[in-house]
């Protein structure tokens, strides 16, 4: 920021020109968690690895922060995710095998993961404490600066007019500069399931959140909006989670900290365009697998003409099965 000082007189006139507002440039995902849900497939290989047809979740994870203008990668990694570190890096002998059988677009695709401009700093989380230690594990990485969380396993699919989930919330952050809860609305009995915020809108599916309270019983909940897997958070937080107690679960609650950041500061709560698919449990998992596949540019129409024949190839209906 540049001061530009006038003398008039014995006044001193102080106008304050190119001032520049913060800008979301760093984003944290939290990546050390077992994945107990999806065991065995999560024995060797972290949850954020699974693919949706062609692709991992960390990776659409990754292009959806991407195209936000995110600059800076940062993985809370656990033990067992070097996966996730082998897929960002480059692959000498990968690329060395496709540009010899002349695979170009694959080549390509490959290079790409990842655009140059692009940094992957990766943070070991010693021990699972919780969401909120993950991110407090950021803290070096990231500084005095704003910063987003994406969650991978809550995959949110783009909105053709507005963008991405994180490129909506931050064009909220560029006008008003204060952390910004990514929320849907849910059905009042799961909220069980979610922190819930208790909000005061003020603009078309923008609120201020005078609240938060973590998986409370849907007779206890002040609203149906519940925070899925995208948060803007200002750099405030980082002290907040250093004091904040173990909670729920014997955690350090990200939800604990946000609501010590209402007392400072004020929190939106933004509710986003665009489909969100609940990967981590099986049945979104699959959900999303087939919605993403049939709108798949080289797999869709003969996806979808495959689906169209089931019920002839197991004899006019689906068997019986249990739930999950």
């Amino acid at each position: 920021m540049q001061r530009h000082n006038k003398q008039h007189g014995d006044r001193t006139i102080t106008s304050e020109v190119d001032k520049v507002k913060r800008q979301v440039r760093k984003a944290v995902f939290p990546v050390a968690g077992l994945g107990t849900r999806f065991l065995p497939a999560t024995k060797a290989s972290p949850k954020e690895m699974l693919p949706i047809v062609d692709k991992p979740l960390i990776q659409y994870a990754v292009e959806e922060a991407v195209e936000a203008g995110v600059e800076t990668l940062v993985f809370i990694i656990g033990r067992t995710k070097n996966a996730i570190a082998d897929h960002f890096d480059k692959a000498y002998e990968l690329e060395v095998e496709l540009e010899t059988r002349g695979k170009t677009e694959l080549l390509q695709i490959v290079r790409n993961i990842v655009p140059p401009r692009v940094e992957c700093v990766y943070v070991r989380q010693a021990e699972a404490l919780g969401l909120g230690h993950a991110v407090l594990c950021a803290r070096p990485v990231v500084g005095n600066e704003p910063f987003a969380v994406i969650l991978a396993d809550d995959l949110i699919a783009e909105d053709r007019v507005e963008g991405g989930a994180l490129t909506q919330m931050a064009r909220h952050f560029n006008k008003y500069q204060c952390s910004i809860l990514g929320v849907e609305r849910v059905p009042p009995l799961e909220t069980n399931k979610y922190g819930i915020v208790h909000p005061l809108p003020f603009a078309t599916r923008l609120s201020n959140v005078d609240g938060i309270v973590e998986k409370p019983k849907p007779e206890n909940a002040p609203s149906d909006l519940a925070v899925v897997g995208r948060y803007i958070l200002t750099p405030r937080i980082f002290e907040l989670l250093e004091k904040t107690p173990r909670g729920a679960g014997n955690e350090i609650q990200l939800t604990d900290g946000i609501a010590a950041l209402l007392n400072e500061e004020q929190v939106l709560a933004y509710e986003f365009s665009g489909r969100r698919y609940d990967c981590g449990s099986k049945i979104g998992y699959l959900i999303a697998t087939i919605e993403y596949g049939l709108q798949h540019a080289e797999l869709g129409d003969e996806f979808r003409t495959y689906l169209q024949s089931l019920p002839q190839r197991i004899g006019g209906g689906f068997p019986p099965g249990n739930a999950e």
